[in-house]
């Protein structure tokens, strides 16, 4: 199960650094990514402004289906958290929809 986690991260953090405007660091454990969204901060959406992490997390759950935790329930404005306790496939599926689905942001 380890390497299949190791797998699942590394695809995950490979899949975000690939789009524009978020970043993000590999974990040394966890089961999550915790990436840099400051740049999609300020962005707007079908003309609503998307401020703050919590309200760029309603984003993906409304447009993209995947849920994500904002990074000020952590202590850290400006990020967002993702798991990858979950199938390679879902993470496949999840990071595709979340990659078009930022396409739309302006």
């Amino acid at each position: 199960m380890k390497k299949e986690f190791e797998k699942r991260r590394d695809y995950i953090v490979s899949r975000i650094n690939s789009i524009p405007r978020i970043t993000c660091r590999k974990p040394e454990g966890a089961f999550y990514v915790f990436p840099n969204v400051k740049e999609l901060l300020g962005k707007t959406f079908k003309g609503k402004a998307i401020n703050t992490d919590l309200k760029l997390t309603d984003y993906p759950l409304n447009q993209a289906k995947i849920a994500v935790v904002p990074g000020t329930a952590f202590g850290t404005e400006g990020y967002i958290r993702i798991s990858y306790a979950t199938s390679i496939e879902n993470i496949k599926s999840g990071m595709d929809r979340l990659e078009d689905s930022l396409k739309l942001f302006r």
